[in-house]
């Protein structure tokens, strides 16, 4: 891990001040006029918020066909570095879309290869572009999203690196107060988890002493083809590469962990960590597993382990133990606050749910309303004027899991000073403009 000098990492401290990064902003600039694109545009058609999605995987297809199906916007643009993800976008938005009323999307607006990020962000036919690229590249394509003035929806982890996280802060200055900055954690969205973390910020468990959490889920199934180099296979299964994707605690863990740094209104001081590769197929370079102590603020800590091979079961749950009471709030089964000041949301499902991961983030149960609120709140935020800033947030639950990895790597502890010392950039070692990327 790279050290930066003293003065360095000062700056860099006083960037991600814990006390300054909680909650999401929400602001408009003094003095600008919003005007509702109905307003503007005129049918009703076309009175929707335009949206671009840039990366058709499956995760970018359900967050933007949210966008149409509860935020009651358009997709009118796509970008992709293949062209067999970007028809297969094509295909199913035009199908999708047309049932509203939607034209198809113009042959235009649909934007290949290595340049697709700068043309679709620069593109007059969209206002707001969902990112859901390999995570090795959101920091640069939400550099030109915003510089674009788009506003943007970014996929979780916003950045691999340290260096990166410390720019997406930067990018979220740039936008504050003029531009729409969402981070796709839809749990912070979602009805029964809102109202539990609230009464626990109220005081529903007293003094919190200690957390648990965990992430167990299976091997993510990606096809073998046979036919693409080794570098296209490396980005097409990107979810198995630990620098495109920042390992599976920075890529999928991340969730537990910012429900976690939510509860607590804090990030940790300290970290100390195990994982390994046991249980990944030959040439996976992304950890199988992780089993990390997360030291908080006011002798707070938090036991986290996660698995990506486990074979038939999956399970994602936060507790956390106070003076007063213990909180539960698993994907599937009972959720809710027990103790003193019980809480269990009406009507919820107390059984043990289903149980079934989707790679997609498409989940029932305690999860049912978490992507259709958190799209809803977003496309809203644009009509009204009413700007999210979450790139601060997306940037340290990052570097909490970050924290977490580079304790495993090293197999030592590591604080938050000596993480934010970092000038280690991830590289992903591709040549894009030498990929076969038209098929």
């Amino acid at each position: 891990m790279g050290q930066a000098d003293a003065a360095s990492k000062t700056q860099k401290k006083q960037a991600v001040n814990r006390r300054e990064f909680i909650g999401t902003t929400a602001a408009a600039a003094a003095g600008f006029m919003i005007m509702k694109p109905g307003l503007v545009r005129g049918t009703q058609a076309n009175s929707a918020v335009r949206v671009g999605l840039l990366g058709c995987g499956g995760r970018g297809t359900e967050d933007a066909t949210n966008l149409v199906d509860t935020g009651g916007a358009r997709v009118t643009a796509l970008g992709d570095l293949f062209q067999d993800q970007l028809q297969k976008g094509r295909q199913h938005f035009d199908q999708y879309q047309q049932g509203k009323g939607y034209a198809a999307i113009e042959s235009s607006q649909l934007f290949l290869g290595p340049n697709a990020f700068h043309e679709i962000a620069n593109s007059n036919g969209v206002d707001a572009i969902v990112i859901a690229t390999p995570p090795i590249f959101h920091v640069q394509h939400l550099e030109a999203v915003v510089a674009a003035g788009k506003h943007v929806y970014c996929e979780k982890p916003v950045a691999v690196d340290v260096p990166g996280a410390q720019k997406v802060i930067d990018i979220g200055k740039q936008a504050q107060g003029r531009l729409s900055l969402d981070v796709g954690f839809q749990i912070r969205s979602c009805p029964p988890f809102v109202e539990m973390v609230r009464r626990i910020h109220e005081g529903a468990l007293g003094q919190i002493a200690s957390g648990e959490a965990h992430y167990i889920a299976g091997y993510i199934d990606r096809p073998a083809w046979p036919n693409a180099t080794d570098e296209e296979r490396r980005l097409r299964n990107w979810v198995h590469d630990r620098v495109l994707s920042g390992d599976i605690i920075v890529e999928q863990n991340i969730h537990a962990i910012d429900i976690c740094n939510w509860i607590l209104e804090d990030h940790p001081v300290k970290a100390a960590a195990t994982g390994g590769t046991e249980g990944r197929p030959a040439g996976d370079t992304a950890y199988s597993h992780y089993n990390v102590v997360f030291y908080y603020p006011r002798d707070v800590a938090v036991t986290f382990s996660s698995t990506q091979f486990n074979k038939g079961w999956f399970d994602v749950t936060e507790r956390f133990f106070g003076t007063k009471g213990t909180s539960q709030s698993p994907y599937s089964g009972p959720i809710g606050i027990w103790g003193d000041e019980p809480w269990h949301p009406e009507g919820g499902n107390q059984s043990e749910g289903n149980g079934q991961f989707s790679a997609t983030g498409k989940f029932s149960d305690n999860l049912a309303e978490a992507d259709p609120e958190k799209k809803k709140a977003f496309v809203e935020s644009i009509s009204s004027g009413q700007f999210h800033n979450q790139a601060e947030q997306g940037a340290i639950s990052a570097l909490t899991c970050m924290l977490g990895r580079t304790a495993a790597y090293t197999n030592k502890p590591v604080t938050w000073d000596d993480l934010m010392g970092s000038t280690e950039v991830w590289e992903s070692g591709i040549d894009l403009d030498k990929l076969n990327y038209r098929g």
